[in-house]
């Protein structure tokens, strides 16, 4: 009796505490990550296979107080990861959440961009992700860009 109700106990109160995360979250998760260390590694090639063909970029921040909305091209996003540059793009990620259904995956985290040690900038990162044949791809990444009232996440 006391383990049914330790058990009934566990399975209302757990999802309150802790979601661990699916094994299929776990590698649409690992996508993300794996485009995070071909950025710091400088390595394009390793980027672009996180990355299905139509891609893009999308950002949203505030210029001299208006709000903007801008697209860039995932091509040149990853030559500029490829490029040479004096910093490591070091883009660290916490409060991570991964919703998936089906063959469509969300990835939603909070971010700080440091070039080398150096802060640059923070935000919401959100990924959208499509399971086909080769596994997790991702197809957009949204991000929000600021400069103040940042977090740089857990030390």
């Amino acid at each position: 009796m006391r383990t049914l109700m330790m058990s009934l106990l566990v399975s209302l109160l757990a999802p309150a505490i802790l979601r661990a995360q699916t094994p299929e979250e776990n590698d649409a998760l690992a996508v993300v990550t794996r485009l995070f260390d071909g950025m710091r590694a400088g390595d394009s090639t390793m980027v672009r296979s996180t990355l299905d063909p139509s891609a893009r970029l999308v950002s949203a921040f505030e210029r001299e107080g208006v709000p903007v909305l801008q697209s860039e091209s995932m091509d040149g996003f990853v030559a500029a990861v490829g490029s040479p540059h004096e910093k490591v793009w070091d883009e660290r990620i916490w409060d991570t959440e991964v919703r998936i259904d089906d063959r469509l995956a969300t990835v939603w985290t909070q971010y700080a961009f440091f070039l080398g040690p150096d802060f640059s900038h923070c935000g919401v990162d959100a990924f959208q992700l499509f399971r086909g044949e080769e596994g997790w791809k991702i197809f957009q990444i949204a991000d929000t860009r600021r400069h103040e009232g940042c977090d740089t996440g857990p030390e």
